[in-house]
C-alpha cells in the first residue's frame, strides 16, 4: 500500500490525478511485465517502488509538458516494454496511441497488455523505425511521437521526425544532461524540418532522479530521402555528414 500511495502522489505532484480504474490498470500492466519479463528481459527495473518511480512516474513526465492534448494521435517510438506509451495511454483519455517496436517478441507482449488489460485506442506496429517512417500510413501522421529510446538526438531524430505533421512534436526523454547532445544535433532537426521549441527539466517524485523532455516542433515537411535505410541513421548519423 505504501508504494501505490507513492505512486499516487507522485502523480499528483506531476499534475496528473488518478481513478482507482486506472490505478488498478497500471499495477496489472507491472505483474504482465514482471511475468514476461522473465521470459524476454523487458527491464532491469523489477522492484515495485523502483518501476513505479523510474518506469510510471517518468511517462507521465511526458503529460506533464502540457502538449499531449485530447483526440490527439501518438506513436511511441521503439516501444520496448511500453515505456511511455502504455501508462500515457491509461492516464491520459480520449487519445490513439500507436506503439512501435521491430522486435516480435516485444509486440507479442505488448498485445498481451493490450488485451488483458482492454485498452482503446492502441494499436501495435512491429517494423524498424526507419521502414515505418517511410510508409505512407505513418510517415507525418501524427500529432506526438514520444521516445524514450537509447540513442544519440540526432539518431533518434532521424527516426521519429518523419512521423510527426507539421504543427506536430516530438517529445524526447533525454537524461539531465542534453546540452552537447542538442549542439550536436542541431543539423539533424534542421534538416528533418524540426526545431527545438523547449527543454523541460523534471526530477521524478520520491527520488533524487532528474532528466529532460527535448521538445522539438515540426515546421516544414521531412524531405523524402529521410529516414534512410535501416541502420544507416545510427552507423552514419547527420551530425557527420556534409550539410
Amino acid at each position: 500500500m505504501e508504494n501505490r500511495k507513492t505512486l499516487i502522489e507522485g502523480l499528483k505532484v506531476l499534475g496528473t490525478d488518478i481513478s482507482m480504474e486506472k490505478l488498478e490498470k497500471l499495477i496489472a500492466f507491472k505483474e504482465i511485465m514482471l511475468e514476461w519479463n522473465e521470459k524476454i528481459n523487458l527491464t532491469a527495473i523489477t522492484e515495485e517502488r523502483e518501476v513505479f518511480i523510474k518506469h510510471f512516474l517518468d511517462s507521465a513526465t511526458c503529460l506533464s509538458t502540457g502538449y499531449i492534448k485530447d483526440g490527439m494521435k501518438i506513436i511511441d517510438v521503439g516501444s520496448g516494454a511500453g515505456f511511455p506509451g502504455i501508462p500515457v495511454s491509461i492516464l491520459k483519455d480520449g487519445i490513439k496511441m500507436t506503439l512501435l517496436d521491430s522486435l516480435n517478441k516485444r509486440i507479442s507482449y505488448l498485445n498481451e497488455v493490450v488485451k488483458k488489460l482492454d485498452l482503446k485506442g492502441i494499436t501495435t506496429v512491429h517494423a524498424r523505425a526507419e521502414e515505418a517512417g517511410s510508409s505512407k500510413e505513418h510517415r507525418e501522421a501524427y500529432d506526438i511521437v514520444l521516445s524514450r529510446a537509447v540513442a544519440s538526438m540526432s539518431v533518434l531524430c532521424e527516426y521519429c521526425l518523419p512521423f510527426v505533421k507539421v504543427g506536430g512534436y516530438f517529445l524526447c526523454q533525454k537524461g539531465p544532461d542534453t546540452g552537447i547532445e542538442l549542439e550536436e544535433a542541431e543539423l539533424a532537426i534542421k534538416t528533418l524540418g524540426g526545431i527545438v521549441k523547449e527543454v523541460k527539466e523534471y526530477q521524478l517524485p520520491f527520488s533524487d532522479i532528474k532528466h529532460n523532455i527535448i521538445i522539438i516542433g515540426k515546421t516544414t515537411d521531412t524531405p523524402t530521402k529521410y529516414p534512410r535505410k535501416p541502420g544507416k541513421p545510427a552507423a552514419s548519423p547527420i551530425l557527420y555528414l556534409k550539410s
